[in-house]
This record gives structure tokens, sequence and C-alpha cells, in this order.
């Protein structure tokens, strides 16, 4: 297919240029309606902020344009079929789940999971069977899936349908996706990666394996992450086995039916712009993140790392267009570094937990940029480093699954102190956003070390959330 064209940006260019008079909404009629709004994002935006039509199709039944940039996508990625989702990833992820297994149903997949996935279990009613990643204590993280421990719950759980792979994680740590998919497959599970963080890695050089080429059944694909479309805007790409029809209506249940053309056209010229540059934008990105790694690691006490971490177990691979900085030996949580950055040094990076900071690096940064960072990263050392004795060494508590998800966020619950909670089950999220991995989800067992993780987490300055309370110092717990 011909990568160079756009077909919605095409269309909606001409729709543009033929002054048609707007009898339908948006409100703001191409910005004539809304001045502060028009000054702020543009004349030329607003006038693109339409409404479906016939002339550029309809992203719930798509026909025309729309379907066309989708098979575009599908092309450019290796995927049978493509969609394009305007409810961010979340909705990607969760019509993956949905659309693999029913009501009481088994999936396997890692506890490290973006929320979005244990929320399709809520929404599904879908049992979760969760396998423990491997956990590096010197950098107090979660890493991908050992083969030896999915064998193990396929065996013990042969009547699952689907496995759920994140690839890579946050922090660029990749599992062994190609023996996952063999090994799945020839048991009949899908296989469901999500791959929020993955873009690059169909368009880059010696890049980690993507999941359409590792034969995966379905990926979720943030564009807007870093593969430069417009916030919000996603992929969900199928493999060939896949009913792309059953999962048009699936993804029909939660997704919007007034579908912003600004999200869809960004994710139309983001994959030509990708198919025709992105060889030289991703050798750039790395060559940005590993000039700033060593950097970085010449400062001490600081740990950029890398694929060092490769072990061909639980570190497959290594995404080496993160920069994940561990900065427990000066003895601050990386939610401290993260604030004095944004703070005192104009700073902002992708998010801080309690051990590492994640700057994310593109093609659209520059290389005083990058000094910016080092040069702060250096400062923030020499004034505040202190003994790292008080620094937790870990992200990820092993859950107590005491009842389905669905069950216990539906259920009859009460309200009491976080502090008091110990032993009862949960019902409903504690989870610091970003990366947005719950701490505790529903229907797992509160414990000592999980309060004790909420209240440390609080105290370095983390932004919780998931609870009704807003403070989140009480929570809903399941009653009986």
């Amino acid at each position: 297919m011909n990568q160079d064209k756009a077909p919605l940006y095409e269309a909606l260019e001409k729709h543009r240029s033929d002054r048609i008079v707007h009898f339908d909404v948006p409100g703001h009629k191409g910005g004539r309606g809304n001045k502060e709004l028009t000054d702020f994002l543009g004349e030329k935006c607003l006038k693109a902020d339409v409404n479906s039509m016939k002339p550029l199709d309809n992203l719930s039944h798509p026909e025309s344009v729309i379907k066309e940039a989708q098979q575009l996508a599908a092309n450019a990625f290796g995927a049978h079929n493509c969609f394009f989702i305007v409810n961010g990833t979340t909705a990607a992820v969760q019509a993956m789940v949905m659309s693999a297994c029913m009501e009481g149903e088994k999936i396997l997949m890692p506890r490290n999971v973006h929320i979005s996935a244990i929320n399709a279990l809520v929404l599904s009613g879908a049992i979760p069977v969760y396998i423990d990643p491997g956990i590096d204590n010197r950098l107090g993280i979660a890493l991908g899936m050992s083969i030896t421990d999915i064998k193990k719950a396929i065996e013990e759980n042969p009547d699952a349908k689907a496995i759920l792979v994140n690839n890579p994680t946050y922090y660029g740590i990749c599992s062994n996706l190609k023996e996952i998919v063999e090994l799945a497959h020839s048991h009949r599970m899908l296989v469901l990666v999500d791959e929020a963080h993955g873009t690059h890695f169909y368009f880059g050089d010696n890049m980690p394996v993507s999941a359409m080429k590792a034969g995966a059944d379905m990926a979720s694909v943030s564009m807007h992450k870093t593969g430069g479309s417009l916030t919000q805007s996603s992929l969900l790409l199928c493999g060939e086995n896949i009913n792309c029809d059953y999962v048009r209506q699936i993804i029909g249940l939660t997704q919007t039916t007034s579908a912003s053309y600004l999200l869809l056209t960004s994710l139309d010229l983001a994959r030509k712009n990708l198919s025709l540059n992105g060889r030289e934008i991703f050798s750039k990105t790395i060559k940005l993140a590993e000039y700033a790694r060593k950097e970085i690691n010449i400062l001490g006490g600081y740990y950029a790392f890398s694929n060092e971490l490769v072990n061909n177990d639980n570190v497959y691979d290594f995404d080496r267009t993160k920069l994940s900085i561990n900065t427990r030996q000066i003895g601050l949580a990386g939610i401290e570094v993260y604030d004095i950055l944004r703070d005192d040094y104009g700073i902002q990076v992708e998010f801080g937990d309690l051990c590492n900071i994640l700057a994310v690096i593109t093609a659209g940064d520059r290389a005083m940029e990058i000094e910016r960072l080092i040069s702060a990263l250096y400062e923030i050392k020499r004034l505040y480093a202190k003994d790292p004795v008080d620094i937790l060494n870990h992200n990820y508590i092993k859950p107590d699954l005491v009842c389905r998800p669905q069950k216990a966020f539906f259920s009859k619950k009460k309200i009491m102190p976080i502090k008091d909670s110990k032993g009862k089950i949960s019902g409903e999220f504690v989870m610091a956003y970003p990366p947005g991995i719950p701490i505790l989800a529903p229907g797992e067992r509160i414990t000592d070390e999980i309060i004790d993780y909420i209240t440390f987490a609080k105290d370095k300055g983390s932004n919780l959330m998931g609870t009704q309370d807003m403070k989140v110092e009480n929570i809903l717990v399941v009653e009986g």
C-alpha cells in the first residue's frame, strides 16, 4: 500500500476548502462561537474539529476514508486489521480483554498491568490469574514474565482463554514475546499485548520484537506516546485469527460515537510520518537516550539502566529509547526528584515512583535540553543527596486475590480508614498515577505491607488516586 497517502487528512482538507455551511455540531461553528478558544487553539484547528458526515466517514462504521486510513495503518504495522481508538489506549486494552474473555473465563496476566486491564476485568467479569513478574531489588521495579512461570500457569489453568503481556513495561523491560506466543497458541490461548510504550518497535532498527511480528493476536499501541499523534489517540492491532467484526462491536461498547477528527487525523498523519521517516526518527531517539544515559551514570549516585539487565529470562530485551533512572543511592525517592526537577528547574519528566524517574526521549528533543536535564540532576545530587537508608526497595507487592474484581467492585461495601483496614478485602483501587499500576485492586486482601506502601508513597508526594475518598485516607472494603 502507498504509505505516502493520508486519506483522512486529505478528505478533511478538502472539506475545509469546500466552505460548507454548518448546521450541525460542534456548536462552536469552526471557532466563531468561542473566540477565546479560537485564539488559544487557532482557527485552523477549530475548523478541523467537525462531526461525522458522508465525505468524512464514521468511526463507528467506517466505509471510506477512515476505513482506508485504518487499512494503511494495518499495513504499516504488519497487522491484519487496525482500529483507530480515540478513548486512549485504555479503551484499546479494554477491548482486547473483553473480546477475548467472557464472564467467568480466565485470563493470565502479570499483576503489574495498567489499571485499564483490571478495569476490563471489572467490566467483563473475567477472572485474572496473576503471574508474578520478576523483581529487581536494586532498582525496585517489577520485570517481565519468566517462561517457566508462564508454563506453570498454563499447566494449572488449561482452560484460560488468553494471556496478556506488558511489552515493554513503563521502564523498558521486555519479555520473550515470540516464545510466549508459541506457548500460548500451542494451548489454544490468545496473546494480547499491551504495547502502549512500544510504537517505535515497528519502525526503528535493532528494536525489541513488535507484537505483530511476534505473532500476537491483538496489540494496543499508544501512538501518542512515541508515535507523534495527539494525546488520547491510539491503535488496536489485530492478527488474522481475530474476528474483527466482533471486536468492532466490543469497541463500540465503550468508545464515543462522537469521534474527534483532530485525533483521527493525527493518527493518519503520524502513521504516514513513521512509515516514511521512522528509521531516522528512532535512530536519533536512541542516540539522544544513549548519550543521556552515559552522562547521567558518570555523575554517580544515579543509575540509568539499559540492556545490561538482559538475562534472557524475565528481562529478555530492553527498550533503549527509555531513559529510566534509579535514584535510591542519592537518598531521594524518584517522586522527590520528579518534583524538584519540575518546581526548581522547569523540567517535566514522565513520572517518578518511589525508586526511579522516567524521562521520555523522542526525536522531538534537542541536545541542549538533554544537557539541561543532566545538569539539573547533578545539581539535585549536590544539594539534596542523603543517606538512602529510608528508601523502599520495591514497587511491586504480590497480591492476595480473594474474589473476582467485578464481584468486589459491585459488592456491598463500607468505608473505613486505610490504616485500620488490614485483613479486609478491597472494593476499589489505590494506585499512583503515573504509571497507573494499581497498588491495590478490587478483590484483593489488604495487608500491612500494602498499608505501609501507601503511607510511604503519600509521604513522599506520590499522586495517589482510585478511591472515592479524594484524600486517599479511607477505603471502601467488601462487607462480610
